[in-house]
């Protein structure tokens, strides 16, 4: 059983049967990731669910995307790059700032403090690392209600 299937009845029901059929809620995703596994195994479980993904290793190659005409839906991104502790808060004010309706999933390897999320931008989302690919699933659906 899959975990998305085993938190069933903790999922709201069109969250779980957006996670389950694709809902229709085809999205692209532009993931901010140093780590290039990492990123490249988000991307996989993003683009397996139905979804567009774009890639970037840090803010100048995210700024090329957000500054682009082509539609981003949200924004997957690791709080702290290389040796930069606040790059991923840095990297989402700016792009909420060039595209104010963009919603922001933060990630970090870090436990989330009170301290961590007063920094996020309005109505930022968390997922803890190491995530498995369910947590993500769960975590891009809920990023897109």
């Amino acid at each position: 059983m899959s975990w998305v299937d085993s938190h069933r009845g903790d999922l709201g029901g069109s969250i779980y049967a957006a996670i389950r059929t694709g809902g229709g809620l085809m999205a692209t995703i532009l993931i901010i990731e140093d780590e290039v596994f990492i990123r490249q195994n988000a991307g996989w479980t993003i683009e397996d669910l139905g979804h567009d993904t774009l890639s970037a290793c840090d803010l100048a190659e995210a700024l090329v995307h957000l500054s682009g005409s082509g539609h981003i839906d949200g924004l997957f991104v690791d709080i702290r790059l290389h040796a930069l502790a606040h790059g991923g808060y840095d990297i989402a004010n700016q792009a909420t700032r060039l595209r104010p309706d963009l919603r922001v999933l933060y990630t970090s390897g870090s436990y989330l403090t009170d301290d961590m999320q007063s920094l996020f931008v309005r109505g930022g989302q968390f997922l803890q690392k190491p995530y498995s690919p369910y947590q993500l699933e769960f975590s891009i659906a809920a990023l897109l209600q």
